[in-house]
């Protein structure tokens, strides 16, 4: 997808996965700070550890704690999360209801993103499989909202799976997409996960975990390059690679 972006707007460049620890992440923002890197985006599990290691946040980043697109401003690190205008923007796209409660399964840095990304003007509830991590995750973003257990339905919530599950076909519980008014998954993988097979057969509003890839990247590319993103192009690379 990025090496497409890049060469349909005629930029010499290189986009390449890096795998690194705590070191290794380090040493990838001294490398941007240095120059050697004009940026990176960076997934699980080092969106928090991005955060702290940049000179300056977004408020989004300030507020969630997690980042994912990094850039050199001058000799300083700038730290944005894309996650949360990415979200925005396909939510509003994809008609989404605007008013709706908001389930949100989950309580790491996407979750997180997705909790600031939705708006403090509608009922959330957050629902996690281990215990505690769903009220750290409400008070890590300041945001007033329900820990509900995991599986539990709440009726004519729009559902946003912020866990990996689904991208090697494993389910959400059952009833949970059932019980829903919309999906937005961000998981992903080689074919549709099962909550956004039973989202399309409800005929549900929703967004899958490629569309939201995309969006972010798209976000990254402004950033980085300080110009529209060819997103027809990066939507072509995704869904046929």
């Amino acid at each position: 997808m990025w090496q497409a972006a890049l060469e349909a707007v005629g930029i010499s460049g290189s986009y390449r996965p890096r795998r690194v620890d705590t070191a290794g992440m380090a040493e990838a923002v001294a490398e941007i700070r240095s120059g050697l890197l004009d940026g990176a985006n960076v997934t699980m599990p080092h969106k928090d550890l991005a955060a702290s290691l940049a000179d300056r946040v977004t408020p989004e980043v300030g507020r969630c704690g997690a980042a994912n697109t990094l850039v050199a401003e001058g000799s300083a690190v700038v730290a944005h999360n894309t996650d949360v205008t990415g979200i925005r923007a396909l939510w509003a796209e994809r008609e989404l209801p605007g008013d709706a409660p908001v389930l949100i399964l989950g309580a790491g840095g996407a979750a997180a993103a997705a909790l600031v990304a939705v708006g403090d003007d509608r009922e959330r509830f957050v629902s996690a499989r281990r215990p505690g991590v769903a009220e750290a995750v409400l008070e890590r973003t300041g945001t007033a909202g329900s820990v509900v257990a995991w599986g539990r339905p709440v009726t004519g919530a729009v559902i946003v799976n912020a866990t990996p599950l689904g991208m090697h076909g494993e389910e959400l519980p059952d009833g949970l997409v059932e019980e829903a008014q919309g999906l937005f998954d961000l998981a992903y993988g080689d074919r549709p996960t099962p909550a956004m097979g039973t989202a399309r057969r409800l005929g549900l509003p929703s967004v899958d975990g490629l569309d939201h890839l995309v969006a972010q990247a798209a976000d990254s590319f402004v950033i980085w390059i300080g110009r529209a993103a060819p997103i027809d192009v990066m939507i072509g690379a995704v869904r046929t690679a």
